[in-house]
């Protein structure tokens, strides 16, 4: 075990570095000039070429690389060019509100849809199945932000139930408040996630309820609670739970939406404003930020194979 978690993070150092080449590669290349922005549409062409020399944009684009990885395996993910704040700092700044809409998220999504997935495998072919197989589609077909500008008019404009827009601290304003401010949100960016697992959970439900064993558990006369919890749901929970390692991609992406429909402070809007701003520093740092929580969940999940199959070995 010990030797392939070890294996396993000597690995990300290599997948690390090419994500790093990438990001580096697609900024410095695409259109647009960071150095320009700064100027501001009255500068001179001297003024923009100092600029470029501060930030040291001048430089061939393998020393600028070579610059910056250095400076990466020290810790230093750079300093923001508009805020003049290191990479790091804005990142911590902004960590709470993320982590928070993505935990919330994540808990919601599993306590619904591993339920309605394993519910429709068990009444497959009822209404009840087929109301898990729309909403899967229909999930998987409304983008992110049409869906959170929909519960905003119905939920907190016309009803006013909720906030419109924003974040509130737990630690500062109570839980309360805290969760008056995530229920949309949470909702606007789980719905995809609960269609993925939802159908993932049927299908595999499905397929562990044809094995020989569950047929012998029913002969036996045992209930149709404690087959579909102790032989159906915990058979199946391998490639649900993968499913769940895969779907972090989706909830990161659906961060940054999320977070500029509601005005949440966090590492999403801070992504937005970073691209619109060209502030390299920044995109480079919250990218390799975001690749490395993936890759260390995903390790998690590995790991956890072995508590859902005792067959399974490292």
């Amino acid at each position: 075990m010990y030797v392939y978690v070890l294996r396993r993070i000597l690995e990300t150092i290599p997948v690390m570095f090419v994500v790093a080449l990438f990001v580096f590669l697609m900024l410095r290349l695409a259109p647009g000039d960071p150095a320009a922005v700064i100027a501001g549409d009255y500068a001179t062409a001297e003024d923009i070429a100092r600029i470029r020399e501060r930030l040291g944009l001048n430089e061939p684009i393998h020393i600028q690389f070579m610059t910056w990885i250095g400076s990466l395996v020290q810790g230093d993910l750079g300093v923001s060019i508009f805020n003049r704040l290191p990479v790091t700092t804005l990142i911590g700044q902004r960590l709470e509100p993320t982590l928070m809409l993505a935990l919330t998220t994540i808990l919601f999504t599993i306590f619904v849809a591993v339920p309605l997935g394993t519910l429709a495998a068990w009444k497959a072919g009822s209404l009840i199945d087929r109301f898990v197989m729309v909403f899967s589609v229909a999930g998987f077909s409304i983008p992110v932000f049409v869906l959170g500008y929909i519960l905003v008019y119905f939920l907190a404009i016309e009803l006013r139930w909720l906030p419109v827009q924003g974040y509130k601290s737990m630690w500062e304003h109570g839980f309360i408040e805290f969760i008056k401010h995530m229920i949309l949100p949470t909702l606007t960016l789980s719905v995809i996630f609960i269609a993925l697992i939802a159908r993932m959970t049927r299908a595999s439900v499905m397929e562990v309820l044809q094995e020989d064993y569950v047929r012998t558990a029913r002969a036996k006369g045992q209930s149709e609670f404690k087959i579909l919890m102790r032989h159906a749901l915990r058979n199946a929970a391998v490639p649900i739970v993968t499913v769940i390692g895969i779907g972090i991609a989706l909830l990161i992406g659906g961060v940054v939406v999320t977070e500029s429909v509601y005005n949440i402070p966090g590492l999403g809007r801070l992504v937005l404003d970073a691209v619109l701003a060209r502030d390299y520093p920044i995109i480079q740092g919250l990218i390799l930020f975001f690749s490395f929580i993936y890759i260390l969940i995903n390790l998690l999940i590995d790991l956890s194979y072995t508590f859902f199959d005792p067959r399974i070995r490292y």
